[in-house]
């Protein structure tokens, strides 16, 4: 039989190598943002146009490269980190491998400009699909610039494999984000399709994150600090009450490389109990600094997992200093997590108010030895006439009680029966029917009536909105903003009157009408939150996400007392709906008993 294992042709191996390393455009931005941070730039900016897929633009001033090193830079396995493989255990830098500027060229269009300090031209390389098109001298600043065009463009069946352009952007403001914060000593900006997204100035952590986030991050931070010898950390934790139901701002940063471990979030989980619900996740941005040849970062090609020479010592000293600072800083939880804080803030007396002595009132007339004479005895007088109310029938709201449990006549008809609904600890609907009783949980059904609307008035493009007195403008991390731009019609559709007006900007001007007198920015935010939870744990299509999020957030909450007049008004839109029975999440809203059910019960 004749031979049949072959070499590879160098631009077959140098497209599979490079699907390790560049997966998508955001993985693009990563790599060279990661070097110009390791050249020792003090000013980075990354250019995008449409999400990556056009064009990638990092310019920095960093130290820059001589002719023969830029070269040299597109050659795989080619680096100034590390001469030995000691060298692997003593990392410092962001990159080592030499992988990833010889991936990226290999599917893609790349000129790459370069200038040292010292030297007064630059020097030029234009490459597409690894082979190199022209190297010369140039004019340039001081630094690198390094421009990808048309990414993928010879590797067709994984650009037709990339999303729509506001998922890939979102990626890269993902990893613009974790380049950024662990280096605020860096001046960053971004700039998308000409409009400038982010500008970093050069600033403490703090300033940082609040730049990345936005201003009302400020007082939502707890600091973290703490030095030992096997570790310092750095940085800091959210406060409980702003924890979120996704994963969202959770960043560990070890020696200012970004990681992910889902074994340390553990531990930061473990400082909160007690203090969050299991199902909601705290903010927090640190920076570990550790030994580097107590860790090895090589073990998967985009370097974002570490394994750790004594991870056990690390995790207990984390949580520790994680629920000292909480402490430190009298961070205690709410009674109910979803209520907003300044409901239950108590104000202090300033030190200029005088405090007065309190005075106590004494009848001089009382005589505790004298009697006098009662018409009944106590229990008639104070307790008939409340025992008799129990038996008086009323179909006010007020007066609804669970005596109506046993209902008279289980043969009437439903529009007479409706007037003995009752409400049952605030949470379920009782309602007699013909053949017995059903039971209905208040949450869960509003939820399907607005399910519902939601997804007919996505399919109309109009649904009711209450004007505001007063237009608000809400600010939005980039992330949120990316994603609230792409669903803004959509979100219109539900009653919304909002409009684009600026870097991660929003002008409203309407709500929908079952928000009543809800805050624009909180209910914007939840309902965002609900989303992302969606979009990451169902994965849901895009408009069913959004009315699903919508009507969580808008339902009505257990624990909220209804009159007869809402409770009945409930039901009739609830079996108005195509699938009464269960909830949009498919939880059971409708529970029926009969009268032999119940009979049962009894039966000796």
């Amino acid at each position: 039989m004749p031979d049949i294992i072959q070499l590879l042709p160098d631009s077959v191996a140098n497209q599979i190598a490079a699907g390790e390393v560049i997966q998508r455009p955001a993985s693009a931005v990563k790599e060279l943002l990661e070097n110009a941070v390791d050249a020792g730039a003090t000013e980075i900016t990354l250019v995008v146009k449409d999400a990556g897929k056009t064009l990638i633009q990092v310019i920095d001033n960093g130290c820059g490269m001589s002719e023969t090193d830029a070269r040299m830079s597109f050659e795989r396995h080619a680096t100034s980190k590390i001469k030995k493989a000691d060298d692997l255990f003593n990392i410092r830098t962001k990159g080592f491998r030499g992988e990833a500027l010889a991936s990226i060229a290999a599917i893609a269009q790349v000129e790459l400009k370069s200038r040292q300090h010292d030297s007064d031209t630059g020097t030029q390389i234009i490459i597409e699909g690894s082979q190199l098109k022209s190297q010369g001298a140039c004019s340039c600043p001081v630094g690198t610039s390094f421009s990808i065009k048309n990414l993928f463009f010879n590797v067709p069946a994984r650009r037709n494999f990339l999303k729509s352009e506001p998922v890939e952007l979102r990626h890269i403001i993902d990893e613009f984000q974790r380049v950024a914060l662990p280096h605020p000593g860096i001046v960053f900006s971004m700039h998308h399709n000409g409009q400038e997204v982010f500008h970093l100035e050069k600033g403490a952590l703090r300033q940082r994150i609040v730049g990345v986030f936005g201003a009302n991050y400020n007082n939502r931070l707890v600091p973290v600090e703490e030095a030992t010898p096997i570790i310092t950390i750095k940085g800091f934790v959210g406060k409980p009450e702003f924890a979120r139901k996704t994963r969202g701002e959770q960043f560990f940063f070890i020696n200012q490389r970004f990681i992910k471990s889902p074994y340390l979030n553990h531990a930061i989980q473990s400082a909160y109990e007690q203090i969050l619900p299991a199902d909601s996740f705290p903010s927090y941005f640190l920076d570990l600094e550790v030994d580097p040849k107590s860790i090895d970062i090589n073990i998967h090609p985009t370097k974002t997992e570490i394994k750790f020479e004594d991870e056990k010592s690390i995790y207990a000293i984390l949580r520790s200093v994680v629920k000292k600072s909480l402490g430190q800083y009298n961070i205690a939880p709410t009674i109910d997590f979803n209520q907003e804080m300044s409901l239950v803030d108590i104000p202090l007396k300033s030190n200029k108010t005088i405090l007065e002595q309190p005075t106590i009132k004494v009848n001089p007339d009382f005589n505790p030895f004298k009697t006098e004479k009662k018409s009944a005895s106590p229990i008639e007088s104070s307790n008939k006439e409340n025992w008799e109310k129990l038996f008086i029938p009323s179909d006010s709201e007020e007066e609804v009680t669970q005596e109506k449990i046993v209902h008279p006549d289980w043969e009437k008809t439903n529009e007479e029966s409706k007037r003995s609904t009752f409400q049952l600890h605030n949470r379920y609907i009782f309602s007699p029917i013909r053949s017995g009783f059903m039971i209905i949980e208040q949450q869960g059904a509003h939820e399907r009536i607005l399910y519902e609307r939601c997804i007919a008035s996505m399919e109309k493009h109009r649904s009711a909105s209450q004007q505001l007195l007063f237009p608000k403008t809400i600010e939005l991390p980039a992330a949120d903003f990316a994603l609230v731009k792409e669903l803004l019609d959509d979100i219109n559709a539900l009653g919304f009157d909002m409009s684009e007006m600026g870097r991660n900007t929003f002008g409203v001007q309407g709500i929908p009408v079952e928000a009543g007198n809800a805050d624009a920015g909180i209910l914007l935010e939840k309902l965002m939150e609900s989303y992302k939870q969606n979009l990451s744990e169902l994965k849901l299509e895009k408009r069913d996400n959004l009315a699903r999020s919508m009507a969580r957030n808008m339902s009505i909450k257990n624990g909220k007392p209804l009159g007869t007049q809402e409770m009945n008004s409930l039901i009739d839109e609830l079996f108005a709906c195509s699938m009464p029975y269960t909830a949009p999440d498919g939880r059971p809203v409708v529970s029926t008993f009969t009268l032999e059910d119940l009979e049962k019960r009894f039966k000796k």
